[in-house]
This record gives structure tokens, sequence and C-alpha cells, in this order.
């Protein structure tokens, strides 16, 4: 019995690491996506997103054939009420994307970044607005400090942080769609692409007529870049979606945060972009507010943990993340 039992405690806790690791590597690979864009800053974010569509589809329904799930999309394709709050989600998704490669191409990477810092917050503001969830103190306070960080920067910079709204607000609204559909998170980015793809690829057609598209013209690594961007969008997905499975809400919630710091010392790092001044108070002041939420989900966590199945079986899909 005591070998049954360790042998149990044993195999939970590997689980736990993979699911650990799996993660880990989802947002590694989202918050270095900068590096890959930037060689594609010549080529239209349009046609860029496109190419991301297209390949994606070929990528994702090739993983899901060999996984023998392909059945999950047909089920999708057949209810209409799912495949209709899917169709809206592709929409936002592929506006995410366009929003994203449009920033790194235009050295908006710390824009960016904070747009996906404040997501987390917008999610709970949506929760409350769109779902009747209700807040604690301290969940109101966080949002609080993410309210006056991103007044602060309107008011510094003298316009709104538009690029870090409309990444946040749309993965966020994005996010919640896809909590009250019922459809795996591979499958759904499988529908999501093949609703997109006829557009995207007659727009890909029609420039290659017109002679404006870039596909298939020299340099050749621009070519692979384009064909790889389908891979770099599912292979982190495919990464968060069997990591997420096998560790607890609460660890993915503090995980997430790699992607947009990698994008942040990027930004300033790599590309230099100016962090200083005002800019840096308004980050601060809304990492305070993340600091502060964070510690409520570990503390509201910590509560919860007697009651909760072992890290093995927690079943929780976790927050979605990713540019």
């Amino acid at each position: 019995m005591d070998r049954d039992i360790a042998r149990t405690v044993h195999d939970e806790a590997a689980a736990a690491r993979r699911g650990v690791l799996a993660v880990s590597a989802a947002f590694v690979i989202w918050g270095l996506f900068p590096l890959y864009l930037k060689p594609l800053t010549h080529v239209p974010a349009l046609e860029v997103i496109a190419h991301r569509i297209v390949w994606c589809v070929l990528f994702v329904m090739g993983w899901l054939a060999w996984k023998a799930r392909l059945a999950e999309v047909r089920a999708a394709f057949r209810d209409r009420g799912v495949l209709g709050r899917l169709l809206l989600s592709a929409i936002l998704i592929a506006a995410n994307w366009g929003i994203y490669v449009w920033a790194v191409s235009n050295g908006r990477v710390l824009e960016a970044s904070l747009g996906y810092f404040i997501n987390p917050l917008v999610n709970v503001l949506l929760g409350v607005l769109a779902l009747g969830e209700r807040l604690n103190p301290r969940q109101w306070i966080a949002v609080g400090f993410a309210a006056v960080g991103v007044t602060w920067l309107t008011v510094a910079a003298g316009h709104l942080p538009w690029v870090s709204l409309a990444l946040a607000v749309s993965f966020g609204t994005y996010g919640l769609i896809r909590k009250v559909v019922n459809v795996g998170a591979v499958a759904g980015l499988s529908v999501e692409t093949l609703l997109l793809a006829p557009v995207a690829l007659a727009f890909l057609l029609w420039l290659a007529q017109s002679g404006a598209g870039h596909f298939g013209q020299p340099p050749i690594h621009v070519d692979l870049l384009l064909v790889g961007s389908g891979l770099i969008t599912a292979l982190p997905l495919a990464f968060f979606s069997t990591g997420a499975r096998l560790i607890p809400y609460s660890v993915v919630g503090i995980i997430q945060y790699i992607g947009p710091t990698l994008q942040l010392l990027l930004g300033v790092f790599l590309y230099g972009e100016p962090f200083a001044g005002a800019r840096a108070i308004g980050f601060c002041i809304i990492w305070a507010g993340l600091a502060v939420f964070v510690a409520d989900s570990f503390l509201r966590s910590r509560r919860a943990a007697p009651s909760r199945p072992s890290p093995a079986v927690n079943r929780g899909p976790g927050p979605r993340q990713g540019p």
C-alpha cells in the first residue's frame, strides 16, 4: 500500500513538472515572438497574418489528425451556436494578431508587452461586466492600479496607449468567448483558422497575381518565416493546452507573466525603445496592481488547497494567452 501511494505521489509530481515545463515553454515562445517577427518588418502586417492563418490551418489540422481528434472540429461545425461564437472569436484573434504584428514592425514592442501585462486585469473586469462575477477588495485595488497606470500613460503621452488597450481588450474578449464555448483549445483554433482561411487565401492569391506579395520572392528566409508562422502559432498553443491541464490554475496565472516580461526586456535592451521617466512610472503603477492581483490569487489558492484535487488531475483550462 505504501509503495502504491509513493508511486502515485511520484507520478503526480512528474506530471506537475511536465505541466510547468510545457506551459513555461509556451510563454517563452510567445515572449520571444518579436525576434521572429522583426525580420518580416518589410512585409505588411495583413500579409503576415494571412500567411499565419493559412499555414496554421495546415499544422493544426495535421496535429489533430495525428491525435485522432478531427471529430471535435466536425462537432463544432455542426453546432450553429458554437460556430457563431467561434466566428466572432476568430475575428477577434485575427485583429489581435494584426495589431501585434504591426506593433512589432513599428517599434512598439513595449506597448505590446504592456497590453499583455494588463490582460489579466481586463479578464477580471470582463468577468464582472459579462458574467456577473464579484470582485473582492484586493481585486478592485488591482483593477484600480491598472486604471490609474493607463490614465498616467495617457496624460504623459498625450494620447491613449491604444496598442496596449487594443491588445488587452481584444484578447480578453476572445478569452471570454472561448471560456463559454465548449470546445478544446487546439480544436477551437483549428475551427477559427478554417473560418478565416478562405479570406486569407484569397488575399494571398490576389497579392501573388498583382505582384505585390512577398512569398516566392528572394530572399528565401522570408518564405521560410512566413510558412513557419503557422507552426510558431500552433506549437506554443499545443504546449499550453497540454501543460495547463497538469498544473493548478494559480500556477499558470503566475507563469503567464513570462511572456510580457520577455517582450519588455527585448523592447528595452535589444530594440532600444525608450523606457524612462513617465513611461517607467506608468508601468510601475500597473505592475503594482499586478502584484496585488497575484498575491490575491495566491492567497485564495492556498485557502482552497485542502479541497482541491492533486495537480496531476487538475483539469482547469487556465488563462489563454499569446500574441
